[in-house]
């Protein structure tokens, strides 16, 4: 059986469900609104967090309405940061498809991202849960802080692992335990539970942002062009490694540029990319993986039924294996 049906197995249905739920919400009266939210609904991804979220409620005490729209809040706000990170990076990509400002114009996509915002917050209310809304509030600012401590370290030159990781938190794997948070929330489940399962969620998601990171000192076919992170003054794990170990002469002044927060041109981009990749920095983030997937497993309830510890541990270690 492969991780993505380990995965669904115990949860088939909810996921089912869901799906049809959260395309049911993609609507608007307003016909240019509902052009692009039926273009977001046709390219909506894998569902890797509100499949956590369901994992993690039936875990907990059990999948209800309320899980659903937890887990629709949290979509839903993730999206609509993606939608404007696409502005902001001006992206023409998003999953394989024209990104929604390359099909429509920024003006549409970033108004669309502030609906979708706004059907966060109603999913959230839904729940009629105070602690549900809550979490989602912290996210929605950790996403932003996430953004702009990249920008930050851009400007200043402060680029640091403990910078870097710090960073991925905000901007992933805050997301990530928002959807076990409120999992646990919607079924029941006791304040041990909660910190448990977010946990998890937290190293998961730093799990994810490094893989994420990975990808882009290799070519393009795995859905992201080599360097572009670093185009964006975006210097991640690999590279740190070896800015901060490596003697190579050729690094010397890159870390110059990088100090002084200038842009790397394409040539030094290449350089820092075949160093990165030759003297041990994607093995030092691969290292970094594979610690912090022991700890979310670790961190898991010991009680709960095997096939959701299963379908938990397939989770993490998709996460991981894959490609794009």
């Amino acid at each position: 059986m492969s991780l993505l049906s380990t995965i669904k197995t115990p949860i088939e249905r909810d996921i089912a469900d869901f799906n049809d739920y959260f395309k049911s919400l993609l609507k608007s009266d307003v016909v240019l609104m509902d052009n692009a939210l039926s273009f977001l609904s046709e390219s909506v991804g894998k569902m890797m967090r509100p499949m956590l979220v369901l994992l993690v409620a039936k875990s907990a005490g059990g999948i209800n309405d309320k899980t659903y729209s937890a887990a629709a809040a949290v979509e839903l706000l993730h999206n609509a940061s993606l939608l404007h990170d696409d502005v902001i990076d001006e992206s023409d990509k998003r999953r394989g498809r024209p990104s929604l400002n390359v099909r429509f114009n920024n003006n549409v996509a970033v108004l669309a991202g502030d609906y979708m915002f706004s059907m966060s917050l109603g999913c959230a209310a839904k729940t009629g849960d105070t602690r549900v809304v809550d979490s989602l509030s912290v996210m929605g600012r950790d996403l932003p802080n996430g953004e702009v401590l990249q920008f930050e370290m851009q400007q200043k030159g402060t680029y640091s692992e403990e910078n870097y990781l710090r960073a991925i938190y905000y901007k992933t794997a805050s997301l990530f335990v928002c959807c076990c948070a409120c999992a646990v929330y919607t079924a029941g489940g006791n304040d041990e539970l909660v910190s448990r399962f977010c946990e998890f969620g937290k190293y998961a998601g730093l799990c994810f942002q490094m893989k994420d990171d990975i990808f882009d000192y290799y070519s393009n076919d795995i859905g992201k062009p080599t360097g572009s992170d670093m185009r964006e003054g975006k210097i991640t794990l690999p590279a740190l490694y070896v800015l901060s170990n490596s003697k190579n002469p050729l690094l010397e002044p890159i870390r110059e540029k990088l100090a002084n927060g200038i842009f790397l041109d394409e040539k030094e981009i290449e350089t820092l990319i075949e160093i990165s990749k030759k003297e041990g920095g994607i093995d030092y983030t691969n290292s970094y993986i594979e610690r912090y997937r022991n700890i979310a497993i670790e961190s898991l309830p010991c009680n709960i039924p095997v096939e959701l510890r299963d379908a938990l541990v397939a989770y993490i270690d998709y996460v991981i294996a894959r490609e794009k």
